[in-house]
């Protein structure tokens, strides 16, 4: 049992560091997208720099690598609660600081989002599963904010946890994991902050309409 408990933390981390973000602006462009934008290997930097389809193709393989390594990890290795915890821990952290890319890599969003649809509904609260989207979702559609959106979500994610489930470690995990992302976070939310005029426009997100001034649109 400690061998795939093991081998699944580990399994996690390489399918979180897999590159589709780098990979998908490569295929598209021949760029490196960590030399474009903000620099974030991701989804949202992908779609800001590159276009939708790109970023469609690494957001759903982001959100996959975060199911696919708790889903390994809960049937196929049969390992305890823990582990599964800490297996999808690890496919954030393989996202956030790529193996395959010096260390560099995104902020976590896409592998969380695929970690969490698949625990809630496995550890037997599903309905959590529609209160985290809808703290994310709500937001988002009001400010267009990605990341206060899903920043909202994870400091909900506790609390569904404690309401819904009772669960310790799973509240821990959900707490670790806000501190993952919050790393990786702070530091552009702080440039934004600085950049911003007022605290309206650090909230809501015009980057649209940003991207076309840059322009001459």
């Amino acid at each position: 049992m400690i061998v795939n408990s093991i081998i699944a933390v580990v399994l996690g981390y390489l399918l979180g560091s897999i590159p589709s973000a780098y990979i998908s602006t490569r295929i598209a462009t021949g760029k490196d997208i960590r030399r474009m934008g903000g620099g974030n290997v991701g989804g949202l930097n992908v779609f800001r720099e590159v276009g939708a389809m790109p970023a469609l193709v690494a957001g759903i393989i982001d959100v996959g690598k975060g199911a696919a390594a708790v889903a390994i990890a809960y049937w196929l290795l049969d390992v305890s609660q823990l582990f599964v915890l800490l297996t999808a821990l690890a496919a954030v952290i393989g996202h956030n600081w790529m193996v395959f890319l010096k260390f560099s890599g995104g902020k976590g969003m896409g592998p969380t989002i695929g970690a969490v649809s698949i625990l809630l509904p496995v550890y037997g609260y599903p309905l959590g599963l529609a209160f985290f989207f809808g703290t994310i979702l709500i937001p988002l559609i009001i400010t267009h904010n990605v990341a206060l959106s899903m920043g909202i979500g994870l400091v909900s994610l506790p609390f569904i946890g404690w309401l819904g489930m009772k669960s310790t470690p799973f509240i821990t995990f959900s707490i670790v994991l806000g501190l993952i992302i919050a790393v990786r976070f702070l530091p552009t939310a702080r440039a934004a902050l600085a950049k911003a005029e007022t605290k309206k426009d650090f909230i809501f997100d015009h980057w649209q309409g940003d991207k076309d001034r840059r322009k001459g649109i």
